[in-house]
């Protein structure tokens, strides 16, 4: 099961309205998700929970640079974590992209987020599928690859989407085939 770090911990909590009763809550309850407001240590791009998994492992398996991620498995939402006042560098890396973006819900100034525990177990509600370690680096690059793959994650999905409808069964599979000729 994948768990903050307690630097981590000292980083998500300092966005916290009271960082030390944060930490408290963690302390008595390491399970326990916590609501923190947005734009103060971190901005958050969430994503439908399909297109979210997408993304994260395109993500992952390329090697692009991206932040803390976590899932929240009842509403089916995953979010990315970015720096604060990432929003302008992302719409700009997005539009450049395509001009239909997928739906995203961008959380900065005004919004708040709730975080998995520092340990969250398996089947708990809000889970990290990767938490913070540290406080992440400035990365300009972070923006551009989260455009990046959500476009191309958003693409790949309807494709297979298009798949599924086009070939419900085997048999129109191989109907769809050319017919044989002799040659």
């Amino acid at each position: 099961m994948h768990r903050m770090t307690r630097r981590g911990m000292e980083w998500l909590s300092a966005a916290a309205d009271n960082p030390v009763e944060c930490q408290q809550i963690w302390a008595d309850d390491p399970r326990m998700p916590v609501l923190l407001p947005t734009g103060r240590l971190f901005d958050v791009l969430s994503v439908d929970q399909r297109l979210g998994l997408e993304m994260y492992d395109r993500l992952l398996r390329s090697g692009m640079p991206f932040g803390p991620t976590a899932v929240d498995r009842k509403a089916q939402r995953v979010g990315f974590f970015l720096n604060s006042q990432s929003r302008e560098a992302f719409t700009h890396y997005l539009q450049r992209e395509t001009s239909a973006p997928p739906k995203y819900r961008y959380l900065d100034k005004g919004s708040a987020v709730v975080v998995p525990g520092a340990i969250p177990l398996f089947d708990d509600r809000y889970q990290w599928l990767r938490p913070p370690t540290r406080r992440p680096e400035a990365n300009p690059l972070r923006p551009v690859a989260l455009a990046t793959a959500l476009v191309a994650s958003a693409e790949l999905l309807a494709r297979i989407d298009r798949f599924d409808e086009q070939y419900p069964t085997p048999y129109a599979a191989v109907a769809a085939l050319p017919e044989e000729s002799d040659h």
